[in-house]
């Protein structure tokens, strides 16, 4: 017969003290928004405040989880839906897990945010709000200029369809402030909903 453990109420106060709350900071936007430059400012500021942190960048995921996936309308809701469920999954075990992901359609993020809020998992949407002519002059990854010269359709915000959220927790305009900036906005707001 297996002897049953015995729990030390020492050892159970001293893991709900370290206990960490996790949230998933989604960060929406066109492309050359800023959405992983952000990101990235952000996870280093956290990751020596001592927090556990992962970054869903969305290229990454294209290709080893959504490998096969296009970009019609269902395929983009799948992918989207194959990160959050990630997301939800990291953040519910204490990791700050910023995703920085168009996400162009506003059912698809709601369908994120209410996976999240039936879990009782923390779900910020920040919209990084950098208008479509300054994203297509910064074009990091060149895909206006292949756009525009007829090498590729589909591009979000130009020939297909970005649905901006109406009521996102945090509107940050890029193009108005430094990356620094940007990130110690979104981490005054963590801080402020108790999430940091």
């Amino acid at each position: 017969m297996t002897p049953t453990p015995q729990t030390s109420p020492e050892i159970s106060h001293t893991s709900q003290e370290n206990h960490v709350t996790g949230a998933t900071i989604w960060l929406t936007g066109l492309p050359s928004a800023g959405k992983t430059t952000i990101a990235y400012e952000l996870a280093g500021r956290l990751r020596e405040e001592g927090h556990r942190v992962e970054i869903l960048d969305g290229d990454e995921i294209r290709e080893f989880l959504s490998a096969g996936l296009g970009f019609t309308r269902e395929d983009r809701h799948t992918n989207v839906q194959r990160i959050g469920f990630v997301a939800e999954l990291l953040a519910s075990h204490g990791v700050q897990v910023l995703v920085p992901v168009i996400a162009p359609y506003a059912d698809s993020r709601e369908a994120v945010r209410k996976r999240h809020a039936a879990e009782g998992t923390a779900f910020v949407e920040v919209h990084v709000a950098t208008p479509v002519e300054v994203c297509s002059v910064r074009d990091v990854k060149g895909l206006y200029a292949k756009q525009a010269a007829g090498e590729i359709s589909g591009l979000t915000g130009v020939d297909d369809p970005y649905e901006a959220p109406e009521t996102p927790d945090l509107r940050i305009e890029s193009q108005n402030q430094t990356v620094q900036e940007s990130a110690a906005q979104l981490h005054a707001l963590l801080t402020e909903r108790g999430l940091l």
